[in-house]
């Protein structure tokens, strides 16, 4: 009895150490693969990555979960970069933007940034660049951010979201989030998945990120993959997403507060965030919000209809009289 279970131990250990050994290497790897491509920002402590290119009326762009600034660097900053001065900005703990708090960064745990801090903190980064009145831009997760960023300030010029979270969902996320973003799993799974995850698991994902369209050539290889699964973008972006909808409840009945032109661009095929529990909803909330649908579009309007979200940025352009 005592020899095995000093074996079951001796497993136990080992298995731990592997673990450990293949997802530090798959963190160091990340890092050289992909490094910054911007400036890094220290927000009272906290490094912010940000990337600028352009000149013009400010746009700053929030990606959305599991993403970084590598999904706007890709192509739509490129075009709008002649007519704007575009800023990227990396979420807390996602790309080589720093976790918000000591605690976030804990592996045993659920602390996380809401909303609204996330909104705060980038927002004292775009001050730091000189950024002014600027229309934000959010994707998906990015647009509860951009929403945020509204509630909090009244210095911007107006909010374009693209697919972007804003009212309550029925139900779940599923297990995945709900393991991933509990204690528990925060430490022992989110580890194992670091270490493992297969290549083929990240271009399935991808697929159906972009379906019923598929991503464009070159994507993965630009957008940097490896960098969400580092463990601790994996913890931030887990625990960010689980726990994001009683801040959802609480933020969508503030909406009438928003006063600045807001512009949202959804598709109707998006099963990601879809468009009637979250974009639909938002005209009657927001006085002047105006919905653009893009019928049979999902998740990745900024990809696959690139001219209508540009559009959409440009009407809030033109209703804040930046043009």
């Amino acid at each position: 009895m005592k020899t095995a279970l000093v074996f079951l131990l001796a497993v136990i250990v080992v298995s731990v150490v592997i673990v450990q050994f293949f997802s530090i290497k798959r963190d160091r790897d990340a890092a050289a693969n992909y490094p910054h491509m911007g400036r890094l920002i220290d927000v009272d402590g906290v490094t912010v990555h940000a990337v600028q290119m352009g000149q013009g009326p400010d746009v700053v762009l929030l990606h959305g979960a599991s993403g970084n600034t590598r999904d706007f660097s890709f192509a739509f900053a490129d075009m709008l970069k002649d007519r704007y001065r575009v800023t990227m900005l990396d979420r807390p703990g996602m790309g080589w933007t720093e976790q918000l708090d000591p605690a976030h960064r804990r592996a045993f745990s659920t602390a996380h940034a809401s909303p609204r801090d996330q909104a705060r903190l980038l927002k004292a980064a775009t001050d730091q660049l000189g950024v002014t009145n600027p229309i934000v831009l959010g994707h998906s997760f990015g647009g509860i951010i951009g929403y945020a960023w509204a509630l909090e300030f009244d210095d911007l010029a107006g909010l374009v979201s693209v697919a972007g979270v804003a009212n309550p969902w029925p139900g779940d996320l599923g297990w995945t989030y709900r393991v991933n973003g509990s204690a528990w799993g925060g430490g022992l799974a989110v580890p194992l998945l670091s270490a493992f995850v297969p290549k083929t698991y990240v271009e399935t994902t991808l697929a159906s990120i972009f379906e019923p369209q598929d991503a464009p050539d070159g994507y993965l290889e630009h957008v940097g993959a490896a960098l969400s699964l580092r463990r601790h973008s994996m913890r931030a972006n887990a625990r960010q997403v689980n726990w994001l909808r009683p801040y959802v409840v609480e933020m969508s009945a503030q909406y009438g507060e928003i006063k600045v032109p807001v512009e949202i661009v959804h598709g109707d095929a998006d099963t990601i965030v879809p468009l009637s529990v979250h974009s639909a909803k938002v005209p009657g909330q927001i006085e002047g919000a105006n919905v653009t649908v893009l019928p049979g579009i999902g998740h990745m309007p900024q990809h696959t209809n690139p001219k209508e979200v540009i559009a959409a940025i440009d009407r809030v352009a033109t209703r804040a009289g930046l043009r």
